[in-house]
């Protein structure tokens, strides 16, 4: 079984859509573990705030396998990838994390980029995986978050109901 992170975010009908892609990722994945869930402003983009949050899971699909299922659960989700606006994410699933691999394939990377560049997928994967370590940095993500330049990235965890609040 593989250890994956996936990162997930929506900012239309955020508390359905996020509800309906947990319980789609459920039906696929096994082990989930889900972060506190942060709400912060759009980033390179004026949008409404987005709901962002991070899934640890375990899989035994390959890596491309799961890209594949993130990309359809957001269709079922309703993603609209036709011209449509980053202003308008029914739900966004990139996978952050494939145990410790490290790839550039056809359509994703591996870890994925922005893991250390955003606090809104930073903060939840070292509050997951505090001891985890960065497959290309090989530090750990908790002393990720720890030197990162929060103060320009505005973060505040909400109740939306997946932790049983």
């Amino acid at each position: 079984m593989a250890q994956i992170f996936i990162g997930v975010g929506s900012n239309r009908q955020r508390e359905q859509h996020i509800r309906d892609g947990i319980q789609a990722l459920r039906a696929v994945f096994t082990n989930l573990c889900i972060s506190t869930v942060y709400e912060n402003r759009a980033v390179g983009f004026d949008s409404a705030n987005f709901y962002n949050f991070v899934v640890g899971c375990e899989t035994r699909l390959d890596a491309p396998a799961v890209v594949r299922q993130l990309q359809q659960i957001e269709n079922d989700c309703g993603r609209d990838r036709n011209g449509a606006s980053p202003a308008s994410v029914t739900l966004d699933l990139d996978l952050l994390l494939y145990d410790d691999l490290i790839t550039t394939q056809a359509g994703f990377r591996l870890p994925r980029a922005d893991i250390d560049r955003h606090a809104f997928v930073l903060c939840p994967l070292a509050e997951l995986a505090p001891d985890l370590r960065h497959p290309v940095s090989g530090k750990a993500f908790a002393a990720l978050w720890a030197e990162f330049d929060a103060t320009a990235h505005t973060l505040w965890p909400v109740t939306c109901g997946l932790h049983g609040e």
